[in-house]
């Protein structure tokens, strides 16, 4: 990822900023595709919520 330097030389990266922005604009995008409301579970799917936790069922030894 490209980040443009501010002045003065240094450049600027929030990787969990960036990650939040991502996961809202894939829930922007898919909340305009819908035709009605997003289910809960739907906003997971989106958000990978599953993918969390069943990383964290797993513990921290299961990569």
């Amino acid at each position: 990822m490209n980040v443009a330097p501010m002045r003065g030389g240094t450049a600027v990266q929030d990787h969990v900023a960036l990650a939040e922005i991502e996961l809202c604009g894939d829930l922007i995008i898919a909340a305009s595709a819908a035709a009605e409301r997003l289910s809960f579970d739907r906003i997971d799917e989106v958000l990978r919520v599953c993918d969390v936790r069943e990383r964290d069922e797993q513990g921290p030894l299961a990569d």
